[in-house]
């Protein structure tokens, strides 16, 4: 059980390093697509807070 909860919390950091990688690309492009910004920013609080969630177990 803790070794599956592990590998759940690496997988949920990968995806926000993920998603933090792709804000950086759109963030850099000539012109940002605030939606697109708006969305991964988003997806990466709820990372976040799952992350959390799951640390504190």
């Amino acid at each position: 059980m803790l070794v599956l909860m592990e590998t759940n919390i690496d997988e949920l950091k990968r995806k926000h390093a993920d998603l933090d990688s792709q804000l950086g690309e759109e963030t850099q492009r000539p012109n940002p697509d605030q939606l697109i910004i708006t969305q991964i920013k988003r997806e990466k609080l709820k990372v976040k807070d799952a992350l959390a969630s799951m640390e504190s177990v």
